[in-house]
C-alpha cells in the first residue's frame, strides 16, 4: 500500500520556508541566540512575501 502527499501551494511554501530558514539561520549567524533569532526572521519574511504575493496576485487577477 502506498500513500501519496498531496501540497496545497501553502503548505508547499510554509515548509520550504521552515527548511530554508534552518539553513539560512546556520550559515548566515554564529551564535546560537542569533541563529535561531535569524532563523525566525527568515521564517516570518518568506511567509509575509507569500502572503504579499498571493494579494498581488489576487489583484491582477480582478
Amino acid at each position: 500500500m502506498t500513500g501519496t502527499l498531496t501540497l496545497t501551494h501553502f503548505s508547499a511554501a510554509l515548509i520550504f520556508s521552515i527548511f530554508a530558514s534552518i539553513v539560512f539561520g546556520i550559515t548566515q549567524r554564529n551564535t546560537a541566540r542569533d541563529q535561531i533569532r535569524y532563523g525566525f526572521y527568515c521564517f516570518f519574511m518568506f511567509i509575509g512575501g507569500v502572503f504579499i504575493g498571493g494579494w498581488l496576485m489576487w489583484l491582477l487577477r480582478r
